[in-house]
Parts: C-alpha cells; sequence; structure tokens
C-alpha cells in the first residue's frame, strides 16, 4: 500500500494511464478484427479499406506506446499480405 502522499497520487495516476491504454488497446484490436473478418467473407473493397483504418490505428498506437512499431509493422505486413491474396 502507497504511504506518502506522492505514492498515492502516482497509484491514482497508474491508474487513470491503465484505463486510457486499455481502451487505446481494444480500439486497435477491432479494427485488426475488422479486416480479419472482411478478409474471411472474401470482400477484398471492404478488406481494403478496413485496412487502411487498421494501418492508421497502429500506428497511432505507436505513437502513443501501446505497442512497438516493430510489431506494428509486423501485423500491418501480414494483414496487407491476406488482403493482397484477394484482390489477386
Amino acid at each position: 500500500m502507497a504511504n506518502t502522499a506522492s505514492a498515492k497520487k502516482m497509484v491514482r495516476k497508474i491508474a487513470r494511464r491503465t484505463a486510457i491504454n486499455k481502451s487505446r488497446r481494444s480500439r486497435v484490436r477491432t479494427f485488426i478484427k475488422k479486416v480479419d473478418v472482411a478478409v474471411a467473407a472474401g470482400d477484398s473493397g471492404k478488406a481494403r479499406e478496413a485496412l487502411v483504418k487498421a494501418e492508421s490505428e497502429m500506428m497511432r498506437a505507436v505513437t502513443k506506446g501501446i505497442i512497438h512499431k516493430n510489431t506494428a509493422s509486423r501485423k500491418i505486413s501480414r494483414m496487407s499480405a491476406r488482403v493482397k491474396t484477394l484482390s489477386a
């Protein structure tokens, strides 16, 4: 348990930040899921559109420190490859 005033304040700050980060991470996962659903349905137009939005959202998460840059790049690359197979 936090004893000092500054430690108690840090506990409050960490709780707020955790809630914000959880929300952002959930938002990224939602956009990724939209790409996966579109790919599974075989809808290339919808998949491309969802990919653009997902890529933007993932890079925003990188700037906020939610996910690592290489992780985002890897996931975007794999999603792009799946979307590309639909249009081919």
